[in-house]
């Protein structure tokens, strides 16, 4: 564990989550959005992630609560989000 924490600088599993959230924007604005949904489900997902695995000094901003709780929502909203952007139909967006 000690490994881990010297390798991992503070700011990198917030910038790793803001990266891929950005790419997902990006997506959503260029009208991919079922993409982009997909995409901004999976990094409160990985967000989760990295709260699990990391040491508390060494998750920076993505420690917000206690770490059970943190986990439990980043990873119960990003699996909600990217479930409704994947099952979302065409049938359902055209009225019927």
């Amino acid at each position: 564990m000690t490994e881990l924490r010297s390798r991992v600088p503070v700011y990198v599993p917030m910038t790793f989550v803001l990266l891929i959230a950005g790419t997902g924007m990006v997506r959503t604005l260029t009208q991919h959005w079922r993409e982009g949904a997909v995409l901004l489900g999976g990094a409160l997902i990985v967000a989760a992630v990295l709260r699990l695995l990391l040491p508390t000094d060494r998750v920076g901003l993505l420690a917000i609560r206690s770490r059970p709780i943190d986990v439990l929502c980043y990873g119960g909203l990003g699996t909600v989000i990217a479930v409704l952007a994947m099952t979302i139909t065409a049938s359902l967006l055209n009225g019927g």
